[in-house]
């Protein structure tokens, strides 16, 4: 009675709340609509919407609205639309390499670079060695980007590498995810400040992302990015934490990969610095391009960034493409395996083709669901004569890609539906032949540590556990 008392007593409330509830719906059915990358995806979005609008309305304001439009303004203040123009007037173009390649050229909108010099770091002490070494020789300035940064022993370190630069008078700027990040105390981010470093979120000046919850979770900066002075940069798979040198018991040994690049590429580096930050703040960095630009070896590197502010699905779209090129060798390592069907599909025929298709997964998780629906995507690979490899020297986290003799990137892209369409990423794109030679070498050693998934594994799969597996599969698009 107490129930039917007090629905009487606010039946006015709730009725305006049902009704606006159903008006936000028709808006965002109206968007799904106008906005729609695949039918299948927007008829269960429009059936949900009709049948059980709350609380549909609301996952779809947390999933489905696409909350970066204005990006592009960003870009355009960083840099984006001149960068071309800009980088054939410092003559680093290598127009050869950017013709073989003309889909990554496009989605990354800038050409490759010739100049570079670059170098594996395979795990955390030689890429946190490489980076604080690098940030040590600091003049001008440093950018730093992660996804995730901690207030533990290496983040510390971290911190009292960027301090001392700072201290000399250069100038600092550090760039996290506020969902990667969530745990990072403010205390850490004062004892920076008080040194002049300025340190933000990515969604900073953005408060509707910044709430606690899915809302800020879902669009995610991925990206892992060190510049110092234009000149050095670092990008790949390691964030700022202990976790990433080993030391986190569960996990064991944490095998990572970074690149450390000299040369012209570093400046694109800095460029996506730039646009990030310009979309987090609100403030453009000045763009310190030199009159002359050191070019110490003889690699041409592409920079490509992608993310949700694309008009397309521009990193599936970069992927598809390598994928669909290959003619001996395709081997992807990816901590994460939750691929779209475009993804599906290359690799199914890339495997027809007779290619040596070898996808490289870690043994242990460390996020549950995404490792149960990697299973299910993973297995139905090996169904396809696809080579499944699990890693057993620990937790593998490292994102490497190699196609062949022609190409291999390097990066922060998981093979998830994540990476390819929500979060912002960054991959390097390597032609050199010894770089790739070295990419090769180094994942034969992963193969090595790691063993073959066979027909005769999926039949000894539990039922349960299969069930799990396709349970988790039908997250795929939000893990």
């Amino acid at each position: 009675m107490d129930l039917v008392r007090a629905v009487a007593d606010n039946f006015s409330f709730l009725a305006t709340l049902y009704l606006a509830n159903y008006v936000l719906a028709i808006v965002c059915a109206v968007r799904e609509i106008m906005n729609s990358r695949t039918s299948q995806g927007t008829i269960a979005w429009l059936l949900s919407l009709l049948i059980l609008p709350f609380p549909t309305t609301i996952i779809y304001l947390l999933f489905g609205w696409k909350l970066f439009d204005d990006y592009a303004e960003s870009q355009i203040h960083s840099g984006r639309s001149w960068r071309l123009a800009r980088s054939d007037d410092l003559r680093i173009v290598d127009e050869n390499t950017s013709d073989d390649w003309p889909v990554l050229r496009k989605v990354a909108e800038l050409p490759f670079l010739y100049g570079n010099s670059a170098s594996l770091l395979i795990d955390g002490e030689d890429t946190f060695a490489s980076i604080i070494d690098g940030i040590s020789r600091a003049k001008d300035y440093v950018l730093v980007q992660f996804y995730i940064i901690r207030d533990d022993d290496l983040g510390r370190r971290f911190a009292d590498a960027l301090i001392e630069r700072a201290d000399a008078g250069v100038q600092v700027y550090v760039l996290y995810d506020d969902a990667g990040s969530h745990a990072l105390p403010r205390s850490y981010k004062k004892r920076l400040n008080e040194h002049g470093i300025k340190i933000v979120g990515f969604n900073h000046r953005h408060p509707f992302l910044r709430l606690y919850g899915l809302t800020r979770i879902n669009y995610r900066n991925h990206r892992k990015n060190v510049v110092v002075d234009g000149v050095e940069s670092w990008v790949g798979g390691h964030n700022v934490g202990d976790e990433y040198l080993g030391k986190n018991p569960k996990l064991g040994r944490w095998r990572d990969t970074h690149v450390h690049v000299t040369g012209p590429a570093a400046l694109a580096c800095a460029l996506m610095f730039r646009e990030d930050w310009h979309w987090a703040t609100g403030e453009e960095l000045p763009a310190r391009y030199p009159s002359t630009i050191p070019t110490p070896g003889n690699q041409p590197i592409l920079v490509m960034p992608t993310g949700p502010a694309d008009k397309l699905e521009d990193c599936a779209i970069a992927f598809t493409e390598v994928i669909s090129r290959a003619r001996e060798r395709l081997w992807i390592v990816s901590p994460y395996f939750v691929p779209g069907i475009e993804i599906q599909t290359a690799l199914y025929a890339a495997s027809l083709r007779g290619v040596d298709v070898r996808i490289l997964l870690p043994r242990k998780p460390d996020h549950l669901i995404v490792w149960l629906a990697s299973y299910a995507h993973a297995d139905q690979m090996v169904a396809h004569g696809i080579k499944v490899h699990r890693y057993g020297k620990g937790f593998l986290h490292q994102k490497v890609i190699l196609c062949d003799d022609q190409i291999a990137g390097v990066g922060t892209v998981n093979f998830d539906y994540r990476s390819f369409n929500i979060n912002f990423e960054a991959t390097l794109w390597f032609t050199d032949s010894d770089m790739i030679a070295n990419v090769a070498a180094m994942l034969d050693t992963d193969f090595e540590g790691s063993y073959l998934t066979t027909e005769r594994n999926l039949k000894r799969r539990s039922y349960p556990f299969r069930l799990l597996c396709q349970g988790a599969r039908l997250f795929s698009p939000i893990l």
